[in-house]
């Protein structure tokens, strides 16, 4: 062999291995694509912090999962803000469908907008949006929810006394429609005073707290009624902590923690709304969506209230 052929041959040969090696990966990648045909939804929730969203999001990963769907959840942690960013960010994956939980009923208004112009159909669960198109809205009946506590309760404290009402999150649908379903249901309790309403939240911390600060004027409550169930638990903790007694305490949502308290007898009932179910039948939603059906505006979910007498 002539000695000018050999590095010409070394040469081809290397820049056939190269050529080799790039095009093996980008063709593997654009293939699995391509065959995978597997439909993606995003699922914006406001918080893994509470059992109730951690429960909704597994039901709606699993539910995903037998329907062949891929599904990218994003937590906010209770951040509007990085809600916003997350769902501008599955925007931009041009996922086939958004789920939101919205942490601000108006401040998700516009991230719901940029998906309606992407032509990209949204579903809200458990809290409503207050602004741009949602394609469906999958909840228990709050404002319904907040009468049947107040029932209970009254008929607890034989519609007397003085009573606490914790609040969630100021501007979530959740929180407002509650607290409105409670106020109407005590509103006609003449020997009943509200003598606290106070926002904790959503969080067990906060309902711990702010119950103390309450508690510090107000020794001779009867009552409490929390929006959710962390805020029951916290406010538990500090009724018991001041050596209250006979105090009764509703929650809302029947989280695993709160049917135990509820079993222990220290928390009196919860308001159950059914987060896997939700979790189940927004990726349901979101598949018929896929498949091009037509689905309802509204999508309810059904209430309970959970005693000591059927609490399982």
């Amino acid at each position: 062999m002539k000695p000018w052929i050999k590095p010409l041959l070394i040469g081809a040969i290397a820049l056939g291995l190269a050529a080799c090696s790039k095009q093996g990966p980008d063709s593997n990648a654009a293939s699995d694509t391509a065959s995978s045909g597997e439909p993606t939804i995003g699922l914006a929730v406001s918080t893994q912090n509470n059992p109730f969203f951690v429960t909704l999001r597994q039901a709606a990963e699993a539910e995903a999962k037998a329907q062949g769907i891929k599904l990218i959840a994003v937590d906010a942690q209770d951040d509007a803000a990085k809600q916003i960013s997350s769902i501008e960010d599955l925007i931009q994956k041009k996922v086939s469908v958004i789920l939101i939980n919205p942490t601000d009923s108006d401040a998700l208004a516009n991230a719901v907008r940029e998906a309606n112009n992407a032509k990209i159909p949204v579903i809200s669960i458990d809290r409503a949006v207050n602004g741009g198109e949602v394609v469906a809205h999958i909840a228990s009946d709050n404002v319904e929810g907040g009468r049947m506590a107040a029932k209970f309760l009254l008929d607890q404290i034989k519609h007397q006394g003085k009573v606490i009402e914790l609040e969630g999150i100021p501007g979530s649908s959740a929180a407002r429609e509650r607290g409105q379903g409670f106020g109407e249901g005590i509103k006609d309790a003449k020997d009943v005073q509200v003598v606290a309403k106070q926002p904790a939240d959503f969080d067990r911390a906060k309902g711990l707290t702010v119950t103390e600060n309450i508690l510090q004027g107000n020794k001779d409550v009867k009552g409490l009624f929390a929006q959710n169930d962390e805020m029951a638990l916290g406010a538990l903790q500090a009724i018991q902590a001041a050596g209250l007694k006979d105090v009764v305490v509703v929650g809302f949502d029947a989280t695993s923690d709160a049917i135990a308290a509820v079993k222990a007898g220290t928390l009196a009932a919860t308001v159950q709304q059914k987060p896997d179910l939700m979790g189940k039948m927004a990726v349901d939603t979101a598949k018929q969506i896929i498949d091009g059906k037509q689905v309802p505006k509204s999508i309810p979910v059904p209430l309970n209230l959970v005693t000591k007498d059927n609490a399982q």
